[in-house]
């Protein structure tokens, strides 16, 4: 349901805790990492509210992380589709010009015999990465097009071809997985087939630029798309937003929905004294927490543990603010024993002084299932939101 036409203002606040990758599942030695950690916080939180399940596409469906977003904001993800290209132009503040084609880069680390050892080139440091990001864009050059290399963070790239006859209809090459090569990209239209040509060039040029590199000698490319217009978050919701996040994708997805995007935090202190500052100025704050699923993604247990132990310590000073409601989820599971996106269902928990309470008096996967939110298509999170926010008005007579 549309909710545009049933929004209404009040003078409450609601705020969005995002922890990347949170879901899990748990298996014959362990339960999931949000199962196993201490979050006396978290668990308070859901034993003073409600908890649930939800799936960010649909049952069966892993998904990016820019489809998990825009569910978490209330966009239906199978309507409103975001490449990764795109989401990393607008978190660095590169304008995207109608018929560039964006893509999302890893930096990896090339086998002689061509097979990819890692992914992410051992998470390169930023002034390492930043240096091999600056060579490739003073060597790189192409026949009819520009291309334009940025350094987001560690390992990860922006690359942004610009000329005539552009199509982002191509497949990505980054496999996400080692001990393969990466794939060569294919057209998924005809009008494709120019491009494809291109980046099989880019690819080349930049394994000749790189082949003395110890680690980033190779690139992998995911996520091509090109300029985007979504309709506006004040325009569906009458709520004055801001996002407070550390990486660029992220930072993004949000400025693209026309958030204002506060600061550049460089870690979770950071961000809540920006959170602290900014909230006599908005009715709706997103915190985006990404160490959970950096350290999934790693195939990391402990890490994530910590990573959803870090975020738990701050839910005190959250509680501060004194939000009406709290939200807090993540945008997809980022299970350990699989080292990557799944299709799990995520928890989460929602508080406000009237949503109720149900039976759960902790905060994990098991006990979020018999919770009283249920399991639902994560688009469908804001509309409680908003609820017990007060900023809905009744449906019909």
């Amino acid at each position: 349901m549309d909710l545009t036409a049933l929004v209404q203002p009040a003078d409450t606040k609601i705020l969005l805790v995002v922890m990347d990758g949170l879901g899990g599942y748990a298996d014959g030695e362990h339960g999931t990492e949000l199962e196993e950690a201490s979050t006396p916080h978290l668990d308070r939180l859901a034993a003073e509210g409600v908890t649930g399940l939800v799936e960010p596409v649909g049952p069966g469906i892993t998904p990016g992380s820019g489809p998990g977003h825009l569910g978490l904001f209330g966009y239906d993800p199978e309507r409103f589709e975001l490449g990764r290209g795109a989401l990393s132009a607008a978190g660095l503040d590169f304008e995207l010009r109608p018929g560039d084609v964006a893509a999302r880069g890893n930096l990896c680390t090339l086998a002689p015999d061509g097979t990819i050892t890692d992914r992410r080139a051992g998470r390169i440091p930023d002034d390492v990465a930043a240096a091999i990001v600056n060579l490739l864009q003073e060597r790189v050059r192409l026949d009819g097009a520009e291309v334009f290399f940025r350094h987001e963070r560690e390992h990860r790239v922006l690359v942004v071809l610009r000329g005539d006859g552009l199509d982002e209809r191509v497949t990505d090459t980054d496999p996400q997985a080692t001990g393969v090569p990466p794939l060569e990209p294919e057209p998924l239209d005809p009008d494709a087939k120019r491009t494809v040509e291109l980046v099989d060039e880019l690819d080349a040029q930049v394994r000749t630029f790189l082949a003395d590199q110890p680690e980033a000698n190779g690139l992998l490319l995911r996520g091509f798309d090109t300029h985007r217009h979504l309709p506006g978050f004040a325009e569906r919701y009458r709520l004055r937003a801001a996002a407070v996040a550390i990486y660029p994708m992220y930072r993004g997805i949000a400025r693209l929905l026309g958030m204002d995007v506060l600061g550049r935090p460089a870690d979770l202190d950071e961000q809540l004294e920006l959170l602290r500052g900014a909230w006599a100025d908005y009715d709706y704050f997103f915190l985006h927490h990404k160490g959970t699923d950096s350290a999934g993604e790693d195939g990391d247990r402990p890490r994530k543990i910590a990573a959803i132990e870090a975020l738990d310590a701050v839910v005190p000073r959250l509680r501060e603010l004194a939000p009406d409601v709290i939200a807090v989820s993540g945008d997809h599971s980022t299970p350990s024993q699989m080292a990557a996106h799944s299709w799990h269902p995520v928890p989460v928990l929602l508080w406000s002084e009237r949503c109720g309470r149900d039976e759960a008096e902790r905060f994990g996967e098991r006990w979020c299932r018999a919770g009283g939110l249920g399991l639902r298509p994560t688009k469908d999170l804001m509309a409680p939101m908003l609820a017990n926010a007060g900023r809905l008005r009744k449906y019909g007579a």
